[in-house]
């Protein structure tokens, strides 16, 4: 039986004060594996470091993916603590990165969504940076404050291509920070030494706004009509196996969307092996608090083009090898 009438029915429409949420899905099922056992401590750096650089209009959603007890009861210990931290998602099962990125994309109403994964440190003014270029650039989708070095030959930059050289033609210029790319490459395990003189990547100005063209996955920041170009049911895979060119880079390059990153670097991607230097770095961070900028850009207004994909295209097949 039901008494009285709801009083959410003469309240219906939802509304959020914020403008920007960051996603963190945490897969960390036990501390006893080699490959998981400093997980902890890197997840602790991580959440530290974001809840010391973000602004007043940021919400972060934490998803424990099937995680054990030890990482399960500090998530809640965030969630409790920490007021920007709104919402704790729980699932006994592993997800899968993309599944688990979906169930909270899809059900809030912030116009920017920073994706990131659970070992990343975040710099003072990353946010105030990915803003600048997003309101510099309304055609850009998403956003790395974490630059990489690379070719345009990847399938899903076609967009990104067109815009480029339509609007003139990229430059191809030495890397800003250097000890940026080495630290991303060294975390993903390539012992491969870049020098001053010959790293280099693909840029773009406007207005003074330099950026660098492509983006990455485990730190970036997408704008949430992105997503209404992506796949209507959930991901087969939990990692790799495409899900996230699937998910993430073909619907902002099928949209007519960018993929840029940052001029300087603004992040650095841990890995899982705890190490001293970041308790050292974040001991800096906790020194430094940065710019806490809020922008008052209508970030959930952009001017997505098909033309960009399809002169992208055709720059690609001709001139890209």
């Amino acid at each position: 039986m039901r008494l009285g009438r709801n009083p959410e029915k003469d309240n219906t429409r939802l509304s959020v004060d914020s403008y920007h949420r960051v996603i963190i899905p945490v897969y960390i099922p036990n501390l006893t594996e080699d490959y998981f056992r400093d997980g902890l401590k890197i997840l602790r750096l991580s959440l530290e470091s974001l809840l010391h650089t973000i602004h007043d209009k940021t919400r972060i959603s934490l998803i424990n993916n099937s995680c054990c007890e030890e990482v399960s009861a500090y998530l809640k210990n965030q969630y409790d603590t920490h007021e920007a931290i709104d919402q704790l998602l729980l699932s006994r099962i592993n997800l899968g990165k993309v599944n688990a990125l979906y169930s909270t994309i899809k059900s809030n109403l912030e116009p920017l969504m920073t994706v990131a994964d659970s070992d990343v440190l975040f710099l003072p003014n990353w946010q105030v940076a990915v803003e600048e270029v997003l309101a510099e650039y309304p055609e850009a989708g998403m956003v790395s404050p974490v630059p990489s070095v690379g070719s345009l030959k990847g399938s899903f930059l076609r967009s990104t291509i067109g815009f480029a050289y339509l609007n003139g033609r990229p430059n191809y210029e030495k890397v800003k920070n250097l000890e940026g790319i080495q630290n991303f490459q060294r975390s993903i395990g390539n012992t491969k030494v870049f020098d001053e003189e010959s790293t280099k990547y693909h840029t773009i100005d406007r207005n003074g706004v330099k950026v660098v063209l492509g983006c990455g996955h485990f730190m970036a920041t997408i704008r949430a009509s992105v997503f209404s170009n992506s796949p209507n049911g959930p991901s087969q895979h939990k990692i790799v196996g495409g899900s996230e060119k699937m998910y993430i880079d073909k619907p902002n390059d099928r949209g007519g969307y960018l993929k840029l990153s940052t001029h300087d670097n603004y992040g650095y991607h841990l890995g899982n092996k705890f190490e001293s230097w970041m308790e050292e770095r974040m001991e800096s961070i906790r020194q430094e608090p940065g710019e806490r900028k809020i922008n008052s850009t209508d970030f959930s207004i952009s001017k997505p083009s098909r033309n960009y994909y399809i002169f992208g295209y055709v720059i690609q097949k001709l001139f890209i090898r």
